[in-house]
């Protein structure tokens, strides 16, 4: 899946970086450089997308329709 997403990343009091994804509620990360808070950003997204869509497969039916959706 390939999606184009917000990073808000502000320094950290403490040193380092913070980073939400106004997108997906619950996203954040920290690092030290701002390519380690974009990687752990990523990192976020990726488990919440994963584990909402397993959630989501639990109890579907067994003839459900499942489709990969571009968005532009």
């Amino acid at each position: 899946m390939k999606a184009e997403l917000t990073a808000i990343i502000e320094a950290a009091e403490e040193g380092g970086y913070w980073a939400i994804c106004p997108e997906i509620p619950g996203a954040n990360g920290q690092g030290e450089t701002i390519e380690e808070v974009k990687e752990s950003l990523k990192n976020a997204i990726q488990l919440i997308l994963e584990d909402r869509l397993e959630d989501i497969r639990r109890g579907l039916p067994q003839d459900v329709i499942e489709e990969t959706i571009s968005i532009p």
